[in-house]
């Protein structure tokens, strides 16, 4: 094969994947009108629904990132026995039907699972609660989190590491002023996958938060409710949910581009600049 015919190729290929992965969004923007996508936000079925996402996808990410970060840092840092599993078990909620997720969440925090009796003793009720819905997009979320964060902090020089110790910094102050500044795009780039997952989570909320308005029924559920009742409502939401969507996505990449700074260089701190200057001293 030519070069030219290869180039086509890639061409075509591209251009199969784009209108593929683009017509159906554009269909939902062509039979909902600006009027009608405006209107939506005055439904108060879909506002408080809007409201709920928004707040309880924040909640979790902010839950994903803190206990993620150092989670990743630990397994892509560290070798110990255990380490695989440990990993895959991290994994597994990648591969598990939305379904599946949900039945395992009421088996292990619902009123019959294995930790609802010491929860219910200690006046903790978790299913059909907004807590469940934080709970249950964290359980399908944070491995695409915690996935591309341990590859951010697998691919850091560990010479960087070495240098900021030499410096007299602890392991977590180089952890905090070091590893994660440096690593900082390919953490943002799994907030961005985590976010988009746990904003349109569905089977899993559904099964052990239920669909109650301003309790638990998210965006998705609404539109879902609303799809045989109401098929151009549902279009509208969902028209609503893209556009929040990509506003957001949108604000997490023009965040990280301010970060890298115009020449896509990272913006360190002193701590990460001192590092970096001891690695680029000659031996």
């Amino acid at each position: 094969m030519t070069r030219a015919a290869f180039t086509a190729a890639l061409a075509a290929a591209l251009a199969l994947a784009l209108a593929f992965l683009v017509l159906p969004v554009v269909a939902i923007f062509a039979d909902t009108s600006p009027g009608r996508l405006v209107s939506s936000l005055d439904n108060p079925v879909a506002a408080d629904a809007l409201w709920l996402s928004v707040r309880t996808t924040l909640t979790a990410l902010a839950v994903m990132v803190v206990v993620g970060t150092p989670a990743a840092y630990l397994l892509a840092t560290r070798r110990f026995p255990g380490r695989a599993l440990a990993v895959t078990a991290l994994e597994l909620p990648l591969v598990l039907p939305p379904a599946v997720a949900g039945i395992g969440l009421l088996a292990a925090f619902g009123p019959r699972g294995i930790l609802g009796e010491a929860l219910a003793s200690a006046g903790v009720r978790l299913p059909l609660t907004t807590t469940a819905v934080v709970l249950a997009l964290c359980f399908v979320a944070s491995p695409f989190y915690v996935r591309q964060a341990q590859a951010a902090f697998a691919a850091l020089d560990p010479s960087l590491v070495e240098a900021s110790r030499t410096l007299g910094a602890s392991e977590a102050r180089t952890f905090a002023r070091v590893a994660v500044p440096v690593c900082l795009p390919g953490l943002a780039a799994g907030t961005g996958l985590a976010f988009g997952r746990a904003l349109g989570e569905f089977g899993a909320t559904l099964m052990f938060a239920g669909s109650l308005q301003g309790v638990s029924q998210t965006l998705p559920l609404a539109i879902y409710a609303s799809f045989a009742t109401d098929f151009p409502a549902a279009l509208a939401m969902s028209a609503l949910l893209v556009v929040v969507s990509g506003a957001l996505l949108a604000a997490l990449r023009i965040g990280g581009a301010r970060w890298a700074g115009p020449t896509g260089a990272v913006r360190l701190g002193d701590d990460a600049r001192a590092a970096r200057a001891q690695t680029a001293q000659p031996a």
